[in-house]
């Protein structure tokens, strides 16, 4: 096991959480996550907001020594992270993610989130408005909202326990159809790298407050 595993159980405690998060380098081969709590842990991601709930985003879950092996050669800058973490999580949006609108919104209605007359209402406007999205407008919508989804994946799995390091050093043009998927609909965020670390992240400087904030 990891000479840091005492140092790293789950935890709710969101200091620990997201103040002694680190972005860790190598992790320890021997630690491996079922796919039981590997789904947990992309469950409880999946609760990041999304522009209108229409949640973009798309996990390729690589965890076996196959896929990893693979994905090294996709991934020269980051290839001890790729071969040494327990996964790495491959975060796409779906560009055709409108397809799934229907779905969410009856859903919501079905389980008693959302009236009737709200949704309709909703769909009425969101339809015309996705419509009329140019494909920059709609991969920026996308873009931030995978961003939020990463970086909550990258909190629940520090409240899991395990460290995580995200990455955007490797061939986005190639990593969809490498694992079979439609490159045109599943376009590449970042990897993020997720296990036990072996050795321990550096903590950073971090620019002031007074620096990057203005009051108005």
């Amino acid at each position: 096991m990891s000479i840091l595993t005492d140092n790293y159980q789950e935890t709710n405690n969101f200091n620990k959480i997201a103040l002694e998060r680190r972005s860790v380098k190598v992790y320890d081969p021997e630690v491996k996550i079922s796919r039981e709590e590997m789904t947990e842990i992309l469950a409880k991601a999946s609760r990041a907001p999304s522009a209108i709930n229409m949640q973009p985003w798309r996990f390729l879950v690589i965890d076996s020594a196959e896929g990893k092996e693979i994905l090294a050669q996709l991934a020269s800058f980051n290839q001890i992270q790729v071969l040494t973490s327990s996964a790495i999580i491959a975060v796409f949006y779906d560009a055709n993610n409108i397809e799934y609108m229907d779905e969410i919104f009856n859903k919501a209605v079905e389980l008693g989130y959302m009236p009737q007359d709200i949704k309709d209402m909703q769909l009425q406007q969101a339809r015309p408005y996705y419509a009329s999205l140019t494909p920059s407008a709609l991969r920026d919508i996308n873009m931030l909202d995978s961003g939020l989804v990463s970086m909550q994946l990258m909190l629940v799995a520090r409240a899991h326990g395990y460290d995580t390091n995200p990455m955007a050093g490797y061939d986005k043009d190639r990593i969809a159809e490498v694992f079979s998927l439609d490159k045109e609909r599943f376009q590449p965020v970042m990897l993020l790298s997720i296990g036990k670390a072996s050795k321990e992240g550096y903590p950073s400087y971090r620019l002031p407050v007074d620096t990057i904030t203005t009051w108005a």
